[in-house]
């Protein structure tokens, strides 16, 4: 058995890392043992590295399943810049260039092979695997062998066959987002023989959370990346014509913006992330249904045009934020209008089950979306996790709470509304009618059931419906009323809310939040360090990127070039304990970063930080 001291010294002189971040090294040492594994943490939790440490520790090759084909190049493009022997098998590859990767794989030239699932799952390639003597098969985003997964691939399915295949061969199963169903059904699928099953905290302490009311959107959109000149991140939208249009704007208003989905060729696709990847682009706008295989570890902020669909998907966008542990910021537009979209969308879908299950992720998303409480707990909550403090900090609903007022006696109304409305026709009614009931509507609906001549009706015409809309969706969130996952959605009392209307309880409501409302923008786990050398040390990382066609995180990242602009390390003994800087990248990149340091010093004065 390797000891902890020898898994410590791989780390630092490889990966250049002083200590494994949590649940990191309990995995590695189970993988070395020839366990199962099943592995959720968090996106920035260091998956990769709960494979790639072992790969380097034990003869044979590792096998890593992923879906993203973009990811991959990415990915081996950083293991060769630390000295690691990795390759790639995908449809990017022409003839030549792919035969050449298999001479290598059958000289057992290299540690790690990333693949498609379709691929492995070729008749001919199940050869090539018996022959490369495979010690470890890991599947990445495994998730998507789950229906009930956020991202379902067929495809997936096809990988328990390789418990025939290669039967003795251990597997690891990793996802950064799974609820407890989905969890049970990945294991189950894959057929993982007795797996130790490691869950971390779903928690990202470096992102910030914010709501927004989509008023203007593009607007919106504008005045925050000019707010924040010189950081990149991703846009999330529904639509392709949305990524477009988006993009085409930025690009107007001179901010660098490409568009990335699933209706341009492979080949736009490719170069736009690539653009993105290098600096070149500070903006991607992205469709929500397609996903990303961004690997760029200093995304500042990610930012929702439109309402995504479920929870799930919606952490696992943020998620693209601060992977480095700096700062990133989770902005996300919101109106009751992309509700009604979302669920015109819902209803195409032909599968009944389908639709059920989809109208209550989205219920589950509007909830997120217009609580009052902490965006933390809620997000936590859904994975099954507690947050244990009262104020997280670092969510727009902590740093600056939203106004309440004594809601009574609205609520009374609201209440009253929806029990004489069953109570004149047996059943329950949709929110909108029971509206239409209150506010006095007169429509053919109102007229036809009789509820003109209920005792509530008529009785909440000072209000405007959209904001008996806002209280009514927020009494289903405290629990008064429940809403069915049928398509004609109704609303009804449920035992809270029946004492509630029988006992006149005070019920506290919270205010919407105000269009122009400021929101303090939280830097949490920001690295204070010298800004202009930081510049300086950020030009000097993109010439040396360029000069060898990688992106600029495979030189260093940014949490090593703060740490440089913190410390000035002008020795290789000071220089090399830095973050993120093996024994390869010292001997290759330290020169000229510690040469740009001595330089800077000598015209400018060294800072100090708390």
């Amino acid at each position: 058995m390797i000891s902890s001291r020898s898994l410590l010294a791989t780390l630092k002189q490889t990966f250049g890392y002083d200590s494994f971040r949590p649940l990191q090294e309990e995995i590695i040492t189970d993988a070395l043992a020839g366990r199962d594994v099943f592995a959720l943490l968090p996106t920035g939790g260091g998956k990769s590295l709960c494979f790639q440490l072992p790969a380097l520790l034990r003869d044979g090759l590792t096998v890593v399943v992923s879906p993203l084909i973009a990811l991959m190049k990415d990915q081996v493009d950083a293991l060769t810049a630390t000295g690691v022997p990795a390759t790639f098998l995908n449809s990017t590859l022409d003839g030549d260039e792919a035969r050449a990767r298999f001479r290598g794989l059958h000289r057992g030239e290299f540690r790690l092979l990333y693949a498609a699932p379709e691929r492995l799952m070729l008749p001919g390639f199940v050869d090539n695997l018996r022959a490369w003597n495979v010690t470890q098969i890991a599947i990445d985003e495994a998730h998507c062998i789950s229906e009930w997964g956020h991202d379902f691939r067929p495809e997936y399915r096809q990988l328990a066959d390789l418990r025939e295949t290669l039967p003795d061969v251990p597997m690891m199963a990793l996802t950064a987002t799974a609820t407890e169903r989905v969890r049970a059904d990945i294991i189950e699928r894959l057929r993982l023989r007795d797996p130790r099953c490691y869950t971390a905290s779903f928690n990202r302490p470096n992102l910030t959370y914010r709501v927004v009311p989509r008023a203007q959107p593009y607007d919106q959109v504008l005045a925050f990346l000019r707010s924040r000149p010189g950081e990149s991140g991703i846009i999330y939208c529904s639509s392709r014509k949305a990524t477009e249009s988006v993009a085409e704007r930025l690009a107007d208003d001179r901010i660098s913006a490409k568009p990335y989905h699933a209706g341009l060729t492979a080949e736009e696709r490719g170069r736009h992330q690539e653009l993105f990847l290098r600096d070149e682009v500070r903006v991607i706008c992205a469709t929500i249904a397609f996903g990303m295989g961004i690997n760029k570890p200093n995304v500042r902020f990610v930012l929702h045009y439109d309402l995504p669909k479920n929870i799930e998907g919606y952490y696992q966008e943020t998620g693209r934020a601060g992977r480095d542990g700096l700062p990133g910021e989770c902005v996300l537009l919101f109106s009751a209008a992309d509700v009604v979209k979302q669920t015109s969308f819902i209803e195409e879908k032909t599968d009944p089950e389908e639709r059920r299950i989809a109208r209550a992720q989205l219920q589950q998303m509007v909830h997120f979306a217009e609580s009052s409480a902490c965006r933390r707990v809620e997000l936590l909550g859904y994975f099954g996790e507690e947050w244990p403090d009262e104020n997280c900090g670092g969510c727009d609903n902590c740093l600056t709470p939203r106004e309440t007022f004594d809601g009574t006696l609205a609520a009374q109304k609201l209440l009253s509304c929806v029990y004489r409305v069953r109570q004149r026709s047996g059943f329950n009614f949709g929110l909108n009618h029971v509206i239409e009931v209150l506010t006095g509507g007169e429509t053919e609906a109102v007229r036809k059931w009789g509820h003109e001549q209920v005792s509530a009706y008529g009785v909440g015409r000072e209000m405007k419906r959209g904001a008996w809309q806002s209280i009514g969706r927020e009494l289903i969130r405290l629990g008064l009323l429940e809403q069915s996952p049928e398509k004609f959605a109704t609303v009804g009392l449920t035992a809270e809310g029946l004492a509630a209307l029988k006992s006149r309880q005070k019920i506290t409501l919270t205010k919407p939040v105000a269009i122009a409302e400021k929101k303090a923008r939280s830097r949490r786990g920001e690295i204070a360090c010298d800004e202009r050398l930081f510049e300086q040390l950020r030009r000097l990382r993109k010439e040396i990127a360029d000069s060898r066609n990688v992106p600029a995180y495979v030189i260093f990242g940014d949490v090593t070039l703060r740490e440089m602009a913190r410390e000035y390390p002008t020795t290789e003994d000071a220089f090399s304990n830095l973050t993120g800087v093996g024994s390869r990248k010292l001997d290759e990149f330290g020169a000229p970063f510690m040469d740009a340091i001595i330089k800077y010093l000598r015209e400018n004065p060294r800072q100090t930080f708390e």
